[in-house]
């Protein structure tokens, strides 16, 4: 018989007893944090939201209601990641356009404070960031973007786009369920068609590569 995990409780959020948890964070109801999490001060989670084990959440960092975070994600400061969003294992953000450890002569160790060159990356509302990806600073993913596996995301990635690779390029769309709903070969942009979603029948139309959801579908 597997193991019990003892859980604390306190106003209907779940912590394990191994999580830090500094001063000045909320949590929203039904929230759980899972085993030796760090989230640092003045960082928010939403209602019913998951933070799996050995994930770090940097100081005032904002994330939304009903986010999935899977197993050692690493989100740092300037990062706010919208509701409804996956962000799977090993997944790492980025806030910093040119790092460097010391200043130019090598004598002083620079500080990890937000300065000129901090970059801010929003994550939008149903968005899915797969296993391993890394994401650069200062991009938004769009709003039910998915985000293939292993992938580098270098540029911001539209509504409903579906990127993979290292660097990260478009391969097609995805609707709001998950399922894809379109490809194109790379560089290829759609003028204007209508296309529906064979799986909960949601539709959308592509105008220049843009999509936009027309009508939702029978499971949304």
């Amino acid at each position: 018989m597997a193991p019990t995990v003892e859980m604390f409780m306190s106003d209907n959020v779940r912590i394990h007893p191994t999580a830090i948890i500094e001063e000045g964070v909320e949590l929203g109801p039904g929230t759980a944090v899972w085993d030796n999490v760090h989230i640092r001060h003045g960082a928010s989670v939403g209602e019913q939201c998951l933070v799996g084990e050995k994930s770090y959440i940097a100081y005032d960092v904002r994330i939304g209601n009903r986010v999935k975070i899977n197993a050692m994600v690493y989100i740092c400061y300037g990062v706010t990641i919208e509701d409804g969003v996956m962000v799977s294992a090993g997944t790492i953000f980025t806030n910093d356009q040119f790092p460097r450890a010391t200043t130019a002569d090598l004598k002083t160790l620079r500080s990890s404070d937000p300065d000129e060159e901090t970059r801010e990356t929003v994550v939008g509302a149903g968005a899915t960031i797969g296993a391993g990806c890394v994401i650069s600073s200062g991009l938004r993913i769009g709003r039910f973007a998915m985000i293939g596996m292993g992938s580098v995301v270098t540029r911001s990635v539209p509504d409903f786009h579906l990127v993979v690779g290292n660097p990260a390029r478009s391969i097609g769309c995805v609707c709001r369920c998950g399922k894809p709903i379109r490809k194109w070969p790379a560089g290829e942009r759609v003028a204007h068609e209508s296309v529906v979603c064979s799986a909960c029948r949601a539709r959308y139309v592509i105008v220049d590569s843009q999509i936009t959801e027309v009508s939702p579908g029978t499971s949304a």
